[in-house]
């Protein structure tokens, strides 16, 4: 293989993996609520990402906690919300909707007149969702555009972190922040959820697949692949859940909806590629 390609195959591979993590997910929702879901998740990547950063806290300012501290609310609030999400409607149709965070964002960022037409393309993509609504709920819908908000902190907040921690300290510690927000909830109200090995071993491994392989390797590939083109391959994020939700639960998405989710992924694209802020990071 190229060593060109190399870094493309491993984003590639992580897409993959976040969405087919995403699919495994959903096949426990009937024997486990999402939020028990999104705490395996958590509580595995605040294991892996803890033994492996071992981040330092000594020496850390006031400002420094409170920038991964946010850091960790917005991390905790686009998981939780997007798997509520996910339980309420199609994968793909979650994720596209999703996306509106961080394209909003990168339009934000933009100066450019010729992105109107990234812009008009994105609302023609969420308008063609509402004329196919079989599948959707008000309920569903909405916790979509609040994972999506989350997300677009989660970027702001995400650079400020790195600029105040080094490496994955900062993510390190934002994923234990996450990881207490949610546990009065799996641990209180959801703890019966946790009383079976099968969720366990599902739930690391949703973790497994939806946070370490990613991290792992989009860690490696941005050493040496460019944001832009990182961004441009983020973008095929609402495709890739599109095929893990048929593949794994056997949801089967519209034409129409097929139109609306590829608006919405060449809307991406073209923000990415003109944008100065990222349409995409590690969700």
């Amino acid at each position: 293989m190229s060593t060109s390609r190399y870094p493309v195959v491993l984003v590639l591979i992580g897409i993959a993996s976040v969405q087919f993590g995403a699919g495994l997910a959903k096949t426990l929702f009937d024997e486990a609520s999402p939020t028990t879901i999104v705490w395996l998740r958590l509580f595995t990547s605040a294991v892996v990402l803890c033994a492996w950063a071992r981040p330092s806290l000594r020496g850390r300012s006031r400002d420094d906690w409170a920038v991964v501290v946010a850091f960790g609310v917005a991390l905790a609030s686009m998981n939780w919300a997007i798997y509520q999400a996910f339980s309420r409607i199609p994968l793909g149709i979650a994720v596209t909707i999703e996306f509106v965070g961080p394209l909003v964002l990168a339009i934000v960022g933009s100066r450019r007149a010729r992105d109107l037409i990234w812009i008009g393309l994105a609302g023609l993509g969420v308008l063609l969702l509402g004329f196919e609504r079989g599948d959707l709920t008000v309920a569903g819908v909405a916790f979509a555009l609040l994972a999506g908000a989350a997300w677009a902190a989660y970027i702001l907040l995400s650079a400020r972190t790195g600029r105040r921690w080094e490496g994955l300290d900062g993510l390190a510690v934002a994923s234990v922040v996450a990881l207490a927000l949610l546990s009065p909830l799996a641990l209180g109200r959801y703890a019966s959820d946790l009383g079976s090995a099968h969720i366990w071993l599902i739930g690391i491994g949703v973790g497994v697949l939806s946070s370490v392989i990613p991290y792992s390797c989009e860690l490696v590939a941005l050493r040496s692949l460019a944001p832009s083109v990182f961004g441009v391959l983020m973008s095929l994020e609402p495709a890739a859940a599109a095929l893990a939700g048929w593949a794994v639960v056997g949801e089967m998405l519209t034409a129409v909806q097929w139109v609306a989710l590829m608006c919405v992924v060449v809307a991406s694209i073209g923000m990415t590629r003109s944008a100065r802020t990222p349409v995409a990071v590690i969700d």
